[in-house]
């Protein structure tokens, strides 16, 4: 059984080895783009567990490699292969379901918010089929009544907003100092 460290070092391997790598259809990296999610969550306030769960979103387009691709824009389920990940690691289900719900969320505000669709990236565009579609409405009824709704809503803010070029990206020893706090 591999300790805390030794887990930690593996994960944030994983952006050492891939975070370089293009964010599917944008002009920034991986890590660009989690690194500002994460910043996103810090700035507002949320706790740890939050903060992780914003940067570790997109982790399955990190540890997915031999998965299916969705037709150049990243690993098909990549938000379970996420958060199962995360839950091998032996972080908590909140996180995990954060992880796992920031597709979900896409889903749901493409059905219940009129224009969301038409503001969404051509890359989140293109995904969506992949990733199942717009939410049926029971779909959503379901999603409305679970506990991580609305912070999985602002997760989903986030990943949209974290796209800005030229935005420093954060110190990972703050983020493996959180995430050894965790374990």
């Amino acid at each position: 059984m591999p300790t805390a460290t030794q887990i930690i070092q593996s994960t944030f391997a994983l952006y050492e080895q891939h975070g370089a790598d293009d964010y599917i259809g944008e002009a920034i990296t991986q890590l660009e783009h989690m690194s500002q999610a994460a910043q996103l969550a810090m700035a507002e306030g949320f706790d740890d567990e939050v903060v992780l769960a914003a940067f570790f979103h997109d982790i399955g387009h990190l540890c997915g490699e031999g998965h299916a691709n969705m037709g150049g824009y990243g690993v098909v389920s990549h938000e379970r292969l996420g958060a199962d990940y995360l839950r091998r690691c032996g972080f908590g289900e909140r996180m995990a379901r954060l992880v796992e719900y920031h597709v979900q969320a896409k889903r749901y505000l493409t059905l219940r918010q009129p224009g969301y669709y038409a503001r969404l990236s051509e890359a989140s565009r293109r995904t969506l089929g992949y990733q199942g579609g717009v939410m049926s409405e029971p779909e959503a009824d379901a999603f409305e009544r679970d506990p991580l709704f609305s912070l999985s809503l602002r997760m989903r803010q986030w990943d949209e907003q974290a796209k800005e070029v030229g935005v420093p990206v954060i110190d990972l020893q703050v983020l493996k100092g959180k995430a050894l706090a965790l374990l």
